[in-house]
C-alpha cells in the first residue's frame, strides 16, 4: 500500500488489485456497496470511479485494444471483455535474487523457468574496498543478465505470443532484453510493468494470471 497526495497536499492510502475480466462486475458491486455507490468516467487512462464517500479507483485494460475493442453497453462492459479476450503473453520477471520466465495463455503458464541468482547490495564502505565491491556487483549483475537472457531463449523459443510482459527490477529486465539473443522478443510491445518480489514459482504463477487482469488501483480520502 502506498500514499498519494490529494489537491490539498494530503495523503490518501493506494492499493493495487488485479480482477479478471469474468469477475469485474462482482468486485464493481462490492466496490459500490462498499462507498455508497460510484459515477464511471472514461479517461484516456482507463476507466477511473469516484465513489460517494470520496474513495476513487481506475481501472486500465491488461492490454490495448490493438484492433480487438471490447463489446458492451458502456466503457465497464467493454474493459471486462477486452480482459475476457484471449492472449498469450512472454513474462521476464528479473530482481538481484532471482529470475522468473514464463509463456502464458489466458493467464495459465505453458512452459515457464525460475531460479535464483545473487548480485550484491550496494555497500556503504568507502575507498578500495568500495571499488571492489563495486567491480564484484557489477560482474554479478552481468552473469545474471546473461544467464537470465540464455534461459528466456529457451523458454520462449518454439513459443508464440503478443506481448513482453516485464517485472521487477527495471534497469536488469531492459538489460537482459538487450541481449542479442532475445532481439526477435525485444521488439515485441511491453505491457505494464509488475512488482514482483524475488521471483519464485508462486510468484511466477501469480504475476501470470495478474497480467491477464484488470489492473485496478484504489485511493481512498485524505483523513
Amino acid at each position: 500500500m502506498s500514499a498519494h497526495a490529494d489537491s490539498a497536499g494530503r495523503a490518501g492510502s493506494v492499493r493495487t488489485a488485479f480482477v479478471p475480466g469474468a469477475r469485474l462486475s462482482g468486485w464493481l458491486e462490492r466496490f459500490s456497496a462498499a462507498h455508497g455507490g460510484f459515477r464511471p468516467s472514461d479517461d484516456d487512462d482507463g476507466v477511473r470511479l469516484l465513489a460517494a464517500d470520496g474513495t476513487t479507483a481506475l481501472l486500465q485494460p491488461p492490454w490495448p485494444a490493438d484492433g480487438r475493442p471490447g463489446r458492451g453497453a458502456d466503457a465497464l462492459e467493454r474493459l471486462a471483455s477486452i480482459a475476457s479476450q484471449p492472449r498469450r503473453l512472454g513474462l521476464l520477471l528479473v530482481r538481484r535474487g532471482g529470475y522468473g520466465i514464463a509463456v502464458a495463455s489466458e493467464g495459465v503458464i505453458v512452459a515457464s523457468k525460475a531460479g535464483t541468482r545473487y548480485v550484491q547490495s550496494r555497500t556503504a564502505a568507502g575507498g578500495q574496498s568500495q571499488q571492489r565491491f563495486a567491480r564484484r556487483r557489477s560482474n554479478q549483475a552481468d552473469e545474471l543478465v546473461q544467464a537470465v537472457a540464455g534461459q528466456a531463449r529457451q523458454v520462449f523459443s518454439g513459443q508464440s505470443f503478443e506481448y513482453v510482459v516485464p517485472g521487477g527490477d527495471r534497469t536488469l529486465v531492459d538489460l537482459v532484453l538487450a541481449e542479442p539473443v532475445l532481439q526477435d522478443y525485444n521488439k515485441l510491445p511491453r505491457l505494464a510493468y509488475l512488482d514482483v518480489p524475488d521471483p519464485r514459482t508462486a510468484v511466477l504463477k501469480k504475476a501470470a494470471a495478474d497480467a491477464c487482469a484488470v489492473r485496478i488501483q484504489v485511493t481512498d480520502p485524505a483523513s
